[in-house]
């Protein structure tokens, strides 16, 4: 096989460095999680889990529209919640359906993932406060300016300049 060298265009990202700055905010809290040895617990579960303690048991589409997912993404983590012992699937109203349900072992944590969140949410807004322009600003105006002219037709637009697209 061989290479032609071109440029590789993954060299720029404007937005990776929010990616990473995220990435490893949820590896902190993935630490505090091992400190409590709290296993195999990822800090994108817990939003969910809580939802699920608060609610109750949610068939996956109503847990998916509770936090604001897709039908797929929410059964793609349901499936891995489940293999890490955190939920469970019971039948629902109909034989067509299922409820996802907290298991034992969640239920014994809640307490504690609710803490984590409000230290979390704590700490964000921290934060914020030290900072000049705090991100949540930052998502709002992003939301306006999208709304002036979405980011498809702003991608669409570039591609329509660009040879390589057609």
């Amino acid at each position: 096989m061989t290479y032609s060298h071109a440029p590789d265009p993954t060299q720029e990202s404007i937005w990776r460095p929010l990616r990473v700055l995220q990435a490893a905010m949820d590896a902190d809290i993935a630490r505090l999680y091992t400190d409590k040895r709290i296993e195999g617990l990822r800090p994108s579960f817990v939003m969910e889990l809580l939802r699920l303690h608060a609610l109750g048991p949610m068939t996956i589409t109503e847990l998916a529209e509770s936090v604001g997912r897709t039908h797929s993404a929410l059964s793609q983590k349901v499936a891995a919640m489940r293999e890490a012992g955190w939920v469970h699937t019971v039948e629902g109203d109909d034989a067509r359906s299922k409820k996802v349900t907290l298991t034992d072992k969640a239920r014994g944590i809640v307490g504690r993932l609710a803490a984590e969140w409000r230290a979390t949410e704590a700490a964000v807004a921290e934060i914020e406060a030290e900072i000049p322009y705090p991100l949540t600003r930052v998502v709002t105006d992003i939301e306006q300016a999208l709304a002036r002219r979405s980011f498809h037709d702003r991608i669409a637009e570039k591609l329509a300049e660009d040879p390589a697209w057609d």
